[in-house]
């Protein structure tokens, strides 16, 4: 069995959630509730008809509650039979968990918000191979290899601005106008324990190699940028006006906006010559050794249907993978946008020099 170098985990012991948009913009993934698992109650929507699943499904999510208890009840809605267990925490101790619990496994699913603690832990043999049910129709950059996750929903590295500090002529177009002295203090990010920001740096290793990243790096501390835990604090300083920018997954922008602040956002990178739009995707696994294997892939089934990928988009303002999939009004399409030319998988697996690097500018 491969091993990860504890360095990998030591981030991972300190990383955070993400933060998801969700009909309720005061529910935040980085501020995740209590990790004791605890039982569904279904909902009273028409059961469809589906194929009869019994029994339990334990499933540990890096979502926090609020967010994937809305998917949990309508896949509950379909299959009154089974019994569910949530345990929503933190990717990290989740993981840590999962490997704890190698020789005796405990959860059926794990849900994440990002790929390097996927990537990680397939690496290690802690997720069984699992095709979901319409999964052959997801972009296949994020489908695991030999199926060992599969990926849910994506989001966009965006910058986010306040309309009452930057007016529209001198907005930036690229992430590198970040280090533009005329932003210095003025920006917001999150650091280097967050999952977004660490895949973003992955992707850009990938795409501009060790010398460029580290330039771009160490252009944003000599800017001053303000680095938070997550993007909550980012989104919500730049909507009250401590900072003109802040550099955030897509759906805080709209989580933002949702609440009332006069901000607006910039799809950064679309011009000749420049790289295109960053993105990662969430994901979810069927653990190596489950007891209840046959609820486990109905649910990922569920997660990668019509119905489940709609709900992602309603509740959280993400971009379903299922092609099809209507999203929430609010939601600029990315149909027009040029992305990154980057394997994302890959990118996750390099995540050990990722690390490397973030310790060596001392991001903080």
């Amino acid at each position: 069995m491969s091993v990860i170098k504890p360095k990998l985990f030591i981030i991972l012991l300190v990383m955070m959630i993400l933060v998801s948009g969700c009909s309720t913009p005061a529910v935040s993934e980085e501020n995740v509730p209590s990790t004791e698992p605890v039982q569904t109650v279904s909902t009273e929507s028409p059961v469809d008809a589906a194929p009869e699943v019994t029994g339990e499904l334990v499933i540990y999510s890096g979502r926090s509650e609020p967010l994937i208890q809305p998917v949990i009840n309508a896949f509950k809605a379909k299959h009154p039979n089974v019994e569910i267990l949530l345990k929503a925490g933190s990717n990290s101790e989740l993981a840590n968990a999962l490997i704890e619990e190698q020789a005796n496994p405990q959860a059926d699913v794990f849900i994440t918000t990002e790929l390097i603690t996927v990537q990680s832990l397939a690496q290690m043999g802690v997720f069984q191979s699992y095709m979901p049910t319409g999964s052959d129709q997801l972009p296949a950059e994020f489908l695991g290899t030999d199926n060992m996750w599969t990926g849910l929903t994506r989001r966009a590295r965006v910058i986010m601005y306040n309309k009452d500090l930057v007016s529209e002529n001198e907005l930036p177009a690229s992430i590198f106008d970040l280090t533009d002295p005329k932003w210095k203090g003025q920006i917001a990010a999150a650091g280097s324990t967050n999952g977004s920001m660490q895949a973003q740096i992955a992707a850009m290793r990938q795409l501009l190699g060790e010398e460029a990243t580290e330039e771009w790096l160490n252009g944003l501390l000599a800017n001053e940028v303000t680095f938070f835990g997550g993007h909550t604090d980012v989104r919500k300083a730049v909507g009250a006006g401590e900072f003109k920018l802040g550099l955030v997954n897509h759906y805080y922008y709209y989580l933002q906006q949702a609440e009332g602040s006069n901000v607006g956002v910039i799809f950064p990178d679309q011009a000749d010559g420049q790289i295109g739009l960053i993105t990662n995707a969430t994901a979810a696994a069927v653990v190596n050794g489950s007891a209840h294997t046959a609820a486990a892939h109905a649910f990922l089934d569920f997660l990668v249907s019509a119905d489940g990928q709609k709900l992602f988009a309603e509740q959280n303002y993400e971009y379903p993978l299922l092609p099809g999939v209507v999203l929430h009004k609010a939601v600029e399409p990315l149909d027009g946008f040029r992305f990154v030319d980057v394997d994302i998988v890959k990118a996750a697996l390099e995540s050990d020099a990722t690390f490397d690097l973030i310790e060596k500018v001392g991001l903080p």
